[in-house]
């Protein structure tokens, strides 16, 4: 079995995607409620809907190294069932999400071919 990589703080910035579905969307949006109110951290849109990469509904929420450990910590505290995909940005889309990519949760497949030049 593969080892799930836990998120390190190596890069300036990073996206936290927190993926839900019906059952778990009430967590979820306390979650990015949260993260604005306790964080002050600026959460995107709640997409009921798949987006990019992404294989399940999910919210992204910005931040940066400065906020990396508590917020992460937090997360990972507070995630319940939830999935939430880490990654870097760096510029480099693909790496973000694969070699720069971290799992709090159960890893789930991405769908990458949207980073495949043509």
């Amino acid at each position: 079995m593969k080892e799930t990589k836990k998120p390190i703080n190596v890069h300036k910035a990073y996206h936290a995607h927190i993926y839900f579905d019906e059952d778990t969307k009430a967590l979820a949006k306390t979650l990015c409620n949260i993260t604005a109110e306790k964080f002050g951290l600026r959460v995107g849109r709640f997409h009921e809907k798949l987006v990019g990469p992404h294989p399940r509904w999910s919210c992204q929420v910005i931040f940066g190294s400065k906020d990396f450990e508590s917020y992460i910590t937090w997360l990972d505290m507070n995630r319940e069932e939830l999935t939430i995909f880490v990654h870097a940005l760096t510029g480099d889309d693909l790496k973000d999400h694969t070699d720069f990519a971290y799992w709090l949760g159960q890893e789930v497949k991405l769908n990458l071919s949207i980073f495949e030049k043509a």
